[in-house]
């Protein structure tokens, strides 16, 4: 024997124990629905042999695993049928118990505001939201366009998209063609404020094409590397002494240049070893003499 289980845990599950079992909005049918989108008499099923049929009444659109269908539809066990915004599945007890159990809803919308109002409708798949009647999330606020906007599910991430809506969609008080929806994030089409409901997902964000990004060109030899690795004050390599002696023969001839260029010329930055400093030194103090003694001599004569 099946039975009927709503989605979203409404009311308990409809066994069909009889041969016919009618569905609609009048208090004369078995099931009776109050929702939008359900006809007076919207469908039947009946039960034939064991088997079961649905037949949609022709005053709404009845779906089943989201093809419409019209008269005589075999169902089967695990069948998906959606009525209006109702949406319900056959099971067989029997054979649950047997396979694994399907995956727990985890995205919903709840109304908390305007037409519905406590209503908490289960997100699953593609569905449309609009005063149309082949919406799967159907309302009559006159502010609402026919196909107003649509929800769908891509890989466990619910968003939302603009149907080209006379006044359009607000998440957040903030006004979207697209957008990632968040738990606790809430979207007023017309008079209707929907909540959303779910899991907390993580969505990586796309590169910004306008931001700057900076590319390596080549490293950087390895003794530079080491150098700014360090941050230490730039280091002076010593003079060699043959770059020394060819400075100094231009100027013995004019030593008092010499003694004053000497004189005024800054410290090395690193100091070299004491026996160069010395040497340097008495090649001053000899240039030096030697300018004195000539001087002297120009002096005398």
């Amino acid at each position: 024997m099946l039975r009927l289980q709503f989605l979203d845990n409404r009311q308990a599950p409809v066994w069909l124990t009889d041969e016919r079992l009618t569905i609609g909005q009048d208090s004369r049918n078995q099931l009776v629905l109050g929702d939008a989108g359900i006809a007076s008499f919207h469908a039947e099923i009946r039960q034939d042999h064991g088997y079961y049929y649905l037949s949609d009444a022709g005053q709404g659109a009845t779906w089943v695993n989201d093809q419409r269908v019209g008269t005589r539809f075999q169902l089967r066990d695990g069948d998906r049928l959606r009525l209006g915004a109702v949406e319900l599945q056959l099971v067989d007890p029997a054979k649950s118990a047997a396979r694994p159990e399907a995956a727990t809803p985890r995205w919903f919308l709840q109304v908390i505001q305007g037409e519905h109002q406590g209503r908490k409708f289960h997100v699953h798949g593609s569905m449309t939201f609009g005063r149309s009647s082949k919406c799967e999330l159907c309302f009559s606020d006159l502010e609402l366009s026919r196909r107003h906007c649509e929800f769908f599910l891509k890989d466990d991430v619910l968003e939302v998209k603009d149907l080209a809506s006379a006044n359009g969609v607000l998440v957040n008080q903030q006004k979207v063609r697209t957008a990632v929806l968040q738990p606790g994030d809430q979207l007023k089409m017309g008079t209707v404020t929907l909540l959303v409901i779910g899991p907390k997902v993580s969505v990586s964000d796309a590169p910004d094409e306008d931001a700057t990004q900076f590319m390596r060109v080549t490293d950087l030899p390895p003794a530079l590397a080491a150098k700014a690795a360090g941050g230490g004050a730039t280091q002076i390599a010593p003079v060699p002494q043959a770059a020394a002696r060819a400075k100094a023969a231009p100027a013995a001839a004019n030593p008092l240049r010499v003694a004053a260029q000497a004189k005024a010329a800054p410290v090395a930055a690193q100091p070299a070893a004491s026996a160069g400093r010395l040497w340097v030194g008495g090649i001053v103090l000899l240039l030096i003499g030697v300018g004195l003694g000539a001087a002297a001599m120009q002096l005398l004569g």
